[in-house]
């Protein structure tokens, strides 16, 4: 009687693993077949190499999301409007040469630590930017291929590379080339006119935080100060005896040496909240003392494109030369 039992119980054994084994079996052709489908939805992409890795693009990415402004502003120099972006970490908001470019672009919080959960309810087929370290690209590459754009520094000339490097990414190497000469057309429009109506003239760059005391100077190895000098306007001479390197873009300064600010042409970059320092700086006797002060020859811009950007942030700033010192403004149909 007690084999018999012992028989049924094995029995019993015998059928309720081979009920689990075939569940298990079916599950996983299941789930195989869910991935082939998955993986035959995924649109035609191109292997893109960078610094972090190789990654799939999209060949017409439909939902690309962008992790800091520089990219931002190349991307919809190039045509393609993301459907969201990082903010600024320090100026705080973006400048004007976005105005009527950013209307419906999602904000995913600074660049230094954006929104993941928020990247994942977009459902993004692609994540790109200059920022992206490698832990970011670990997490990035979870939610959508990832590609890490390529910091190139190259005198005068960073902002460009970059430009045609995000346009080889996004397959848009001709858009590059063409607005890239477009804008060099520009430039030397400028140039000419800069020569014949100015002549020889010093503009200095400096930019005030809404946090601390210190301004500072930018050089002619900045954004800014590089686009000045292709348009024949040069620094000012005790600012060149300090800028001994390439990669200093900008030097620090006290009210004690607001001397330094001094040229003909002075551009205030005002990051938002930065009022109530620059006022204590107008307010001295240092900065009164100016020969840029007593000439009326400062003016104040949005350091949201005067102190970085692509190729938006450089017209905007022709814009201004062409504004501020000429009194005019040339064609720019950006």
């Amino acid at each position: 009687m007690i084999n018999l039992l012992h028989r049924y119980i094995n029995l019993f054994l015998l059928i309720v693993f081979s009920l689990l084994l075939i569940t298990a079996c079916n599950s996983h052709v299941i789930e195989k077949t869910n991935v082939q489908k998955t993986q035959l939805a995924i649109p035609n992409c191109r292997i893109i190499k960078h610094k972090l890795g190789e990654s799939c693009v999209p060949i017409n990415p439909q939902r690309l999301v962008v992790t800091d402004q520089d990219t931002l502003d190349a991307v919809l120099a190039l045509g393609l409007k993301p459907i969201a972006a990082a903010e600024p970490n320090i100026a705080g908001s973006r400048g004007k040469q976005f105005e009527g470019k950013i209307e419906g672009i999602i904000s995913i919080g600074k660049s230094a630590q954006v929104n993941i959960e928020r990247m994942v309810q977009l459902h993004p087929d692609l994540i790109m930017g200059l920022l992206i370290n490698s832990q970011d690209y670990k997490l990035f590459s979870q939610i959508a291929p990832t590609v890490k754009v390529n910091f190139t520094q190259v005198m005068n000339d960073t902002w460009k590379y970059n430009l045609r490097e995000i346009g080889e990414i996004l397959g848009k190497n001709k858009q590059a080339q063409d607005i890239l000469a477009q804008y060099e057309q520009r430039v030397k429009q400028l140039q000419k006119v800069v020569e014949q109506k100015l002549g020889k003239r010093e503009v200095s760059v400096s930019r005030f935080y809404a946090a601390g005391t210190n301004t500072q100077f930018d050089t002619i190895h900045s954004f800014s100060g590089a686009i000045l000098q292709s348009v024949g306007l040069s620094a000012p001479l005790h600012q060149l005896q300090l800028t001994t390197k390439p990669n200093i873009t900008e030097i620090q300064i006290s009210l004690e040496h607001v001397d330094l600010l001094d040229a003909d042409t002075l551009f205030v970059a005002l990051d938002p909240g930065a009022e109530e320092n620059f006022r204590s700086y107008q307010k001295s006797q240092l900065w009164q003392s100016l020969n840029v002060a007593k000439n009326n020859q400062i003016y104040t811009v949005d350091s949201g494109y005067w102190a970085f950007g692509n190729f938006l942030a450089a017209n905007a700033i022709l814009d201004d030369i062409s504004k501020y010192l000429l009194g005019a403004k040339l064609s720019n149909q950006y």
